[in-house]
């Protein structure tokens, strides 16, 4: 996994952190559950890449 792919994971989570926070904030459910579901998404690549260089080693 590239350093480029981790960043831009973290970028996506730390996006949908801010959005769920301003979501809630604003009593916006509709935005904080794609912010939710922004972490989520990246919670599942940061597993792919976890067991891809697991393998790759």
């Amino acid at each position: 996994m590239g350093l480029d792919d981790k960043i831009k994971n973290a970028a996506q989570d730390l996006t949908g952190k801010a959005k769920e926070a301003i979501g809630n904030a604003t009593d916006n459910d509709k935005l904080a559950a794609e912010g939710k579901a922004d972490q989520a998404k990246a919670q599942v690549k940061k597993a792919a890449e976890d067991v891809k260089d697991t393998f790759s080693k």
